[in-house]
């Protein structure tokens, strides 16, 4: 059977793997896998993304469902307007953090979350023996204009309005060319703020400084952030789903740091609470839990895994180290723009900056790298280092807890051919001599 799902969706190169031939048997799956109903579609702002739109409509409705453009949205607005707005189902055209030359199909349930793994497997059986819904009453197409201000409103109606405005604050949103142009911009000046953007013209090259928000490409985000004096910046990526965060000096903050900031801020008011994150966060996130009587679940690398968890679990908290927060009481799945919203409250609730509450946080040292390579020669690297690691989780690639203070664990990617390397430790000097020992290690088992 055809394995069509990765970590995040159904990706790949617009007519190359992903054809139109390959978008219309897909979405002919999807729609035998909803059977029925009306079914929301949105999409990015990726130059295939409106071409690919038409396939999807089309084979919607060729196989009876009716379909209703959302038009170009975030992937976390297509996500909660599915729930809130009462469809079936969901379709965002979007391939994320991907370069731009990639597309691809995440498919929502009607609670606004993405499918489960399990479903993902029955959409791969039905693509596999094209059991497809056979029929003569076609579906019709139409347009759904209230995504954008359900979702804003939504965000808005979490967060302490007033609280926030009283505060005045000066926000540096780097928009990426991405989807959240349409909205981050919005949310903030209807939250009081004075804003400044960057790269705010939404264009399918990313020309400002790609897809993915990255600590190398933010220079720009965090000069803006001490010219304007700002309070914090925030950029975010291609389909606005995950954000990354600079305080006021400028420094560009790890996924890990604000989402632990975050988590302490929100257990403190939800007490007795529940936790998702991936093999890959920082491990901090259990010391910071003690004080609030709550606890921790770790789950495979994904925020499928860890939404579909929370989901079940009705967890307050989910998050992913590469900037994807999820907060329950809106949507169990990644939101660049409510993750926003909740800095801006934390901030308005508190006396110190951004870096002063950072500091305030047990010390954590993150980091991740990337080396491109196979699936089949990532499968040799982890094979290699188990029989030097045997005592290691192989669970999701393969983690290796050094000692009580460090640890490595490196994984195939599930949407690029790369093989990625996370690591945590005690100090920045220990972090670099550590991760710089496994890259060394893992490209001496590739060549």
């Amino acid at each position: 059977m055809k394995k069509l799902f990765g970590t995040n969706g159904v990706r790949g190169v617009f007519s190359e793997d992903f054809t139109l031939e390959f978008i219309n048997d897909l979405v002919m799956s999807l729609a035998a896998y909803f059977q029925k109903g009306k079914i929301l579609v949105g999409y990015d702002g990726r130059h295939s993304s409106l071409i690919v739109a038409k396939i999807v409509s089309s084979a919607l409705n060729y196989s009876g469902l009716d379909c209703y453009i959302a038009g170009l949205v975030p992937t976390p607005c297509l996500e909660y307007a599915t729930k809130k707005l009462g469809y079936d189902g969901g379709l965002m055209i979007t391939a994320s953090h991907n370069p731009p030359q990639y597309n691809g199909i995440k498919p929502v349930a009607f609670d606004g979350v993405e499918i489960s793994r399990e479903d993902e497997q029955k959409i791969e059986q039905i693509f596999d023996q094209k059991n497809w819904i056979k029929t003569d009453i076609f579906g019709k197409s139409f347009e759904e204009k209230n995504a954008i201000s359900t979702y804003v409103d939504g965000i808005i109606s979490l967060v302490d309005v007033h609280s926030i405005k009283a505060k005045k604050f000066k926000v540096c949103l780097d928009l990426g060319n991405g989807a959240q142009s349409v909205t981050a911009k919005q949310l903030c000046e209807k939250l009081g703020c004075d804003v400044y953007t960057i790269n705010e013209k939404i264009d399918g090259d990313f020309p400002g400084r790609g897809s993915e928000p990255t600590p190398q490409n933010l220079e720009e985000l965090s000069r803006l952030v001490v010219d304007k004096t700002s309070n914090f910046g925030i950029a975010f990526d291609g389909d606005g789903d995950r954000s990354i965060f600079c305080d006021e000096t400028g420094k560009i903050l790890t996924g890990d740091s604000s989402a632990l900031l975050l988590c302490d801020y929100l257990l403190q008011h939800y007490p007795n609470s529940q936790v998702v994150t991936c093999l890959n966060s920082s491990n901090i996130i259990e010391t910071i839990i003690e004080k609030s009587n709550s606890h921790v679940v770790r789950t495979k690398v994904g925020s499928v895994e860890v939404s579909r968890k929370m989901v079940n679990d009705d967890a307050l908290i989910g998050y992913e180290e590469n900037g994807g927060f999820m907060f329950g009481k809106h949507n169990h799945v990644r939101d660049g723009a409510m993750t926003l919203a909740l800095m801006l409250d934390l901030l308005s609730k508190s006396e110190s900056n951004l870096s002063q509450n950072i500091k305030n946080l047990p010390p954590s040292f993150t980091t991740k790298t990337k080396i491109e390579c196979s699936l089949e020669q990532s499968k040799i690297v982890i094979s290699e280092l188990l029989r030097e690691f045997p005592d290691s989780n192989t669970s999701d690639g393969i983690k290796i807890q050094v000692d009580e203070n460090n640890w490595v664990m490196i994984r195939p990617s599930g949407t690029e051919p790369i093989i990625r390397i996370y690591g945590e430790s005690n100090s920045q000097q220990n972090l670099d001599s550590l991760i710089s020992n496994f890259v060394e290690k893992t490209k001496s088992i590739l060549s």
